[in-house]
């Protein structure tokens, strides 16, 4: 297997000066720094805006015994120019307290988003949502649950939120997912990873008996 060590590290880059450049609900950041190029030397100083987005997770509320999956719906601002609408279906997810853990943020948010218990946390992976310019990185979990307590109007009124709860059929939604409904980065990863699981014929991987031991 090749090397995948990569070659450089955060001691190859320079920065050279960090201010803020604006804050309200979001904070953008403003860096200037170099970094050592692959042919040797050094970069020119280039001036980059950074979204500092933090930490984040999200889970994908399954129940193997339905052979079904929890969905939420809501607005989405950023989604305002897509072509079918900007209410979206999602994850339960959220953003990181500085004193929690993102296995205890799934299912904080589990119960805040869709009212359900997570039984057992599965970790599918850990990724960054857009490095070009956001440190936001996510933390994925698929979450063994008993999806037929799974319904209703959710959210939290101080954040503004409204969120509905769905029950899709597993092919159901993999079907969304090849049409192209499902169109945001942690759902396609969560249900892609989800009909990866299905298709092993390893059945008696440490993943698949926490599919089967609820």
């Amino acid at each position: 297997m090749k090397n995948t060590k990569p070659q450089f590290t955060q001691k190859d880059v320079e920065i050279i000066s960090k201010e803020t450049g604006f804050k309200n609900y979001f904070q953008v950041d403003i860096y200037k720094l170099r970094f050592r190029l692959f042919l040797g030397g050094w970069s020119h100083i280039i001036t980059r805006e950074v979204f500092e987005r933090g930490r984040a997770a999200a889970v994908l509320p399954y129940d193997p015994h339905l052979n079904k999956v929890v969905l939420i719906e809501q607005f989405r601002v950023g989604a305002l120019k897509d072509e079918r609408s900007p209410w979206l279906l999602e994850l339960v997810a959220g953003m990181l307290d500085h004193d929690e853990t993102p296995e205890q943020l799934a299912k904080r948010e589990a119960q805040e988003e869709a009212n359900i218990e997570i039984l057992d946390l599965i970790p599918i992976c850990n990724y960054w949502v857009s490095p070009g310019g956001c440190t936001e990185r996510t933390m994925l979990f698929c979450g063994i649950v008993d999806a037929s307590k799974a319904n209703g109007i959710h959210g939290l009124d101080e954040e503004d939120e409204d969120i509905k709860v769905h029950v899709f059929d597993v092919e159901d939604a993999f079907k969304m997912l090849h049409d192209g409904v499902i169109n945001n980065a942690s759902t396609v990863i969560a249900l892609q990873w989800l009909a990866l699981q299905k298709n092993l014929e390893a059945a008696h991987s440490v993943q698949n008996e926490s599919f089967t031991k609820y």
